[in-house]
């Protein structure tokens, strides 16, 4: 596996910069990018997916979001725009993909309420109302697995999560698993070979 792959911490290939245009929600957006982070060249097919099937957060929202393994920071900057009394952590293990989220959430004038983290940075008291996340995959199922394992409990009681998985990557499975662990999911929506699941804690 190569050193500089997304997923990788510390990606040692030299930065070709460049930008990512897409709209959500009726907005424009061009974000910075660069080699050596996840999908460089374009907005990726499951972010697409998830954020134009999910549901979004809106100007009534508040609380406290997770963009989780944000690399860039299209689904963070999304909801900070969209949800602007909320503070939204976007966390990657990639310290390139955290330098160019925090980048571009200053160039949104979102850096007040999205703060940019390492996994191990964000303070351990934080519930989180809502997780999104376009897991990595690649990194396997136990990693996937353990990733899931270590965030989703954080999840404030009536918290949602809401994940894009490729069908023939586990989509199907993963929600299994996560059923068999205890947590309502649902399968909100199947387009372009990406399930997109709804997570929340069984009610009493």
């Amino acid at each position: 596996m190569s050193a500089d792959h997304y997923f990788s911490a510390d990606p040692a290939a030299p930065a070709r910069p460049g930008t990512v245009e897409f709209s959500v929600a009726g907005r424009d957006y061009t974000l910075a990018v660069a080699s050596g982070v996840f999908s460089a060249g374009r907005l990726d097919t499951g972010t697409a997916v998830l954020l134009r099937k999910a549901e979004l957060p809106t100007a009534a929202t508040g609380g406290t979001l997770l963009d989780l393994g944000c690399g860039y920071g299209p689904i963070a900057c999304v909801l900070a725009t969209e949800a602007p009394s909320t503070i939204v952590y976007a966390v990657d293990v990639n310290a390139r993909a955290r330098e160019l989220a925090a980048a571009n959430a200053e160039a949104l004038d979102l850096a007040g309420r999205l703060r940019v983290a390492a996994p191990d940075d964000v303070p351990a008291d934080v519930e989180f109302d809502e997780i999104w996340s376009n897991p990595p995959t690649h990194i396997g199922k136990a990693g996937l697995h353990a990733m899931l394992e270590r965030w989703l409990p954080r999840l404030a009681p009536d918290g949602v999560a809401w994940l894009v998985i490729n069908k023939n990557l586990g989509g199907d499975s993963l929600h299994t698993w996560l059923a068999g662990l205890g947590w309502v999911v649902s399968r909100v929506a199947s387009q372009r070979g990406f399930r997109v699941l709804r997570v929340a804690r069984k009610t009493a």
